[in-house]
């Protein structure tokens, strides 16, 4: 779009009073200082173009709740971007960002911020003050530090932190109470602080792809778990306390390098999907053939000689991966 054209959509925007805006897909490289006139705009959306910065009179447009720039060129926000105190969201994933200007943390009305995709090296400190928020994704970045200040968010439900250069999480981490989904998948965590047992309300934990040799026991305490990922990591064993997620309908636990699974396996009451390939496992305890639920089990690619017999009373497992077994 050139900008004859979006002068001319500003005019008309501005003379009709527009709340809402859609300027997504329209090739844009600049916005004209001319956007912050639209003053009733509550939702603009800026996907999907080629924005590289914005003016400093974006800050203008004080009644926005919405702001969508995802899919852009943006390396840096303007400090002006602090005016936007009624934002509940903001997207700012797909972009080029290195940094969060101080003033991020004026907008204390946001519920969902979106980060994922940028270039973020550092969280800044004032994102505390974002109290309100309940969804923030960050996956697909360079963070190599979780500030301890994120124990401030405790309405937060979703956490994503895949895909980062994190090397451990602060303990600050169990002050989030309120999450239900934490992923933290593609990392380079080799440990979880004991605080991560005071998740309770997790129902999803993804720790893919990451360097774990050990599990905390407080691990049992997350009896909310329906789903707990924990493949590609340096496992040797599980901790006893495995058993009390009495709500894990799946876990995941190929390439690890497991040489045997406690007996409180066969707690798992609700497991419906076990996966074990690639590991070092010689056998497997009876107690598994108390998995009653149990549609699914891969053991490719382990030592095993023999199963448990009581692995064929199982009437609702239809599909057993051997491959490979020696």
């Amino acid at each position: 779009m050139d900008q004859d054209r979006l002068a001319e959509i500003i005019i008309r925007a501005r003379s009709n009073g527009t709340t809402i805006l859609s300027l997504g897909g329209a090739d844009l490289e600049t916005l004209p200082a001319e956007i912050g006139d639209l003053t009733s705009l509550t939702e603009l959306d800026l996907r999907y173009n080629q924005l590289t910065a914005l003016p400093p009179d974006i800050g203008n447009l004080t009644n926005l709740t919405k702001l969508d720039l995802s899919y852009n060129r943006l390396s840096a926000l303007p400090p002006e971007i602090g005016n936007l105190t009624g934002f509940t969201r903001l997207d700012l994933s797909n972009n080029q960002l290195t940094e969060l200007p101080p003033e991020i943390g004026k907008l204390t009305g946001l519920t969902e911020l979106e980060l994922q995709r940028n270039q973020l090296t550092a969280l800044p400190p004032e994102l505390s003050n974002l109290t309100g928020l309940t969804i923030l994704l960050l996956t697909n970045n360079q963070l190599t530090v979780l500030p301890s200040e994120i124990g401030v968010l405790g309405n937060l439900t979703r956490l994503h932190l895949a895909n980062n250069q994190l090397t451990e999480l602060p303990p600050e981490i169990g002050n989030l109470g309120s999450l239900t989904s934490l992923g933290l998948s593609r990392n380079q965590l080799r440990s979880l602080p004991p605080e991560i047992g005071h998740l309770t309300t997790l129902t999803h934990l993804s720790l893919g792809h990451n360097r774990l040799s050990v599990l905390p026991l407080e691990i049992g305490n997350l009896t909310s778990l329906i789903n707990l990922d924990l493949q590609h990591n340096q496992l040797t064993e599980l901790p006893p306390e495995i058993g009390k997620l009495a709500s894990l309908t799946r876990l995941d636990l190929p390439s690890n390098r497991l040489t045997a699974l406690p007996p409180e396996i066969g707690d798992l009451s609700a497991i419906t999907t076990l996966d074990l390939t690639n590991n070092q496992l010689t056998a497997l305890p009876a107690e598994i053939a108390n998995l009653a639920e149990l549609t699914w089990l891969k053991l490719l690619n382990n030592q095993m000689t023999a199963l448990p017999a009581g692995l064929g009373d199982l009437t609702g497992l239809n599909k057993v991966d051997l491959t490979n077994i020696q």
